[in-house]
């Protein structure tokens, strides 16, 4: 079953040039060295840009959300944030894309000395890796919606970090995504420490009850850049949304559902833990697709051509 990352298989991914420590180098042989911290302890913090019409949307922000993490987790990517974006722009450039594109960048501690957790054995710089493929989400996922599973691995606090970082240790999540598979869902459902919704193991949570848009607090959840701008959109069109603590009893109320992402913008919920919502998509589900597209083609972005 697709999730809520599944995408169309594109050919010409695998004949991408991958930025690896400033060289370009070819999907087959792109790689970093068994010591690399990202590798031994999922040391690293990693963003996300799309590249849409020939220009980055909203890559300031991801920018900054980036380099809020390295300074959280005292990495120095050996990098301006003029410099990492001049290289973001290099690696769509070389592989000559304009639009359609999603674009992952990684960056861990470096190498250490040994394979140990403790950063002081880290020699020389970060390891920083772009990578640009073609990605569209899937079809099947925006046409029947996801379904998705209450895990019951919970959100990390906000005294624990994990949600708040792009971070590379994304074990829990996984964890809490197989168990949704385990069960025949497309995603997870988390909650927070409390008990109250807080995300989904890759993307932000929203459900609609009586004409009101409702998502958890924030403060277990993913830092969302697709997340703030739904909220803002429903705000700037006089849309009821209100951010809270809301029960898993709530949400089996709610009329309609929906998930948020870089990757997938708005992608609909179809059922949440067998119990099954408006049919696909729900009509504020379709009226904040639009405005969420609108949004989108009006932004400036920065051109790579």
């Amino acid at each position: 079953m697709p999730g809520s990352q599944d995408f169309v298989d594109d050919p010409r991914n695998q004949q991408v040039m991958v930025y690896v420590n400033g060289d370009f180098v070819p999907r087959d042989l792109a790689s970093v060295s068994v010591f690399d911290s990202g590798f031994g302890f999922g040391d690293g913090i990693w963003d996300s840009f799309r590249l849409y019409k020939g220009r980055l949307v909203f890559a300031d922000l991801h920018l900054d959300r980036l380099f809020r993490g390295l300074r959280a987790v005292d990495i120095d990517p050996g990098l301006s944030k003029d410099e990492l974006l001049a290289a973001v722009i290099e690696t769509v450039r070389v592989n000559g894309m304009v639009d359609g594109v999603h674009v992952r960048v990684m960056i861990t501690r470096g190498l250490r000395r040994t394979p140990n957790q403790d950063p002081r054995q880290a020699v020389g710089g970060p390891t920083v890796v772009i990578v640009a493929e073609y990605k569209q989400p899937s079809t099947v996922v925006s046409s029947t919606g996801l379904a998705l599973f209450t895990s019951s691995f919970r959100c990390a606090r906000p005294d624990m970090l994990a949600m708040h970082l792009n971070s590379h240790s994304r074990l829990p999540l996984i964890l809490a995504l197989q168990q949704a598979i385990r069960a025949g869902a497309d995603e997870a459902l988390m909650l927070d420490a409390d008990g109250y919704v807080s995300s989904c193991n890759s993307t932000n949570f929203f459900f609609v009850a009586q004409g009101r848009v409702q998502t958890s607090t924030g403060r277990a959840a993913f830092p969302g850049i697709t997340r703030a701008h739904l909220i803002e959109l429903c705000r700037r069109h006089a849309i009821p949304v209100e951010l809270g603590d809301f029960t898993l009893e709530a949400v089996y109320g709610a009329d309609e559902a929906f998930v948020t992402g870089t990757f997938g913008g708005v992608t609909p919920v179809q059922s949440v833990d067998g119990r099954q919502l408006a049919p696909i998509p729900g009509t504020m589900t379709r009226r904040l697709q639009e405005l969420y597209g609108r949004l989108v083609e009006e932004q400036v972005g920065v051109p790579v051509a």
